[in-house]
């Protein structure tokens, strides 16, 4: 493929947000002006992206589904690889990350279950100290995807816009990069999210305190950046799939617990 093979010396590179890399892309890939996002313009394939640079080890890659495409078997895939995209002519890429594109360089990938990556979904895909390539999603059970991930060496994040997904956006996972919207049923003047314990932190970005109630499921697993967003794009709730008809701000753990908080 002509790519290049970088070695652990070769890797110092700055610790900027993830961006997709602007030129090693499927031929039916359209970046945004600011690389977050990544639409697959026709077909179901050829929709191979890249990082810009490295993951830190253990790292979390966070995108959202944007748009799903019915008509197609088969969606997102995500994964590793220790391709460095500066060295990968767009040309050369398969159609297809798996298995086309494992098989012919050092590259580990899945496909999330269908039912995981629909419009509003937010996943987030790490390796572990134990090599094995982890998926989350929504704040759902952790899914394995692959073993045997060597960390020796820098590895890119790679991901397939395939089959039902259409379009996906990278996220910053630290919630300062989730932009606030329109308040909705939000107070005008919203604080800051603050960070939260592991018992606390919001279910889509892992960072910030869950402090939201959403009506009418009730679901309270989500800081209210992230949530509104979600009301946003897709008014659908992470966990239940229900329509979301407001969001209201819960106070204290109780209410995050039980739903207390919502307006009579």
């Amino acid at each position: 493929m002509g790519a290049q093979i970088c070695s652990q010396a070769d890797t110092e590179e700055p610790l900027e947000i993830l961006r997709f890399h602007p030129e090693a892309k499927g031929a039916q890939v359209l970046l945004d002006a600011k690389r977050m996002s990544a639409c697959r313009l026709a077909t179901f394939h050829d929709g191979i992206v890249f990082s810009q640079r490295p993951v830190r080890p253990r790292e979390r890659v966070a995108l959202r589904v944007l748009r799903h495409e019915g008509g197609w078997h088969g969606g997102l895939r995500v994964g590793f690889t220790r391709l460095n995209p500066a060295y990968v002519p767009a040309p050369s890429l398969p159609p297809f990350l798996c298995p086309d594109l494992e098989q012919q360089s050092p590259t580990w990938a899945a496909m999330l279950p269908d039912a995981c990556a629909l419009a509003g979904d937010v996943a987030h895909f790490w390796v572990n100290r134990r090599s094995r390539l982890y998926a989350l999603v929504n704040g759902g059970r952790r899914l394995l995807l692959r073993k045997g991930v060597p960390m020796g060496a820098p590895l890119w994040a790679v991901m397939d816009v395939y089959g039902t997904t259409k379009a996906v956006e990278l996220l910053d996972p630290t919630a300062s990069a989730f932009p606030t919207a329109s308040p909705w049923a939000l107070p005008e003047e919203t604080p800051s999210d603050p960070e939260a314990t592991a018992e606390e932190e919001c279910a889509i970005c892992l960072h910030c305190t869950a402090n939201t109630c959403l009506v009418p499921c009730g679901h309270t697993h989500f800081c209210s950046c992230c949530a509104c967003r979600v009301f946003r794009d897709t008014a659908k709730c992470p966990m239940c799939r229900c329509e979301i008809e407001g969001v209201v701000l819960a106070r204290g753990p109780r209410a995050r617990r039980t739903g207390e908080g919502l307006p009579a």
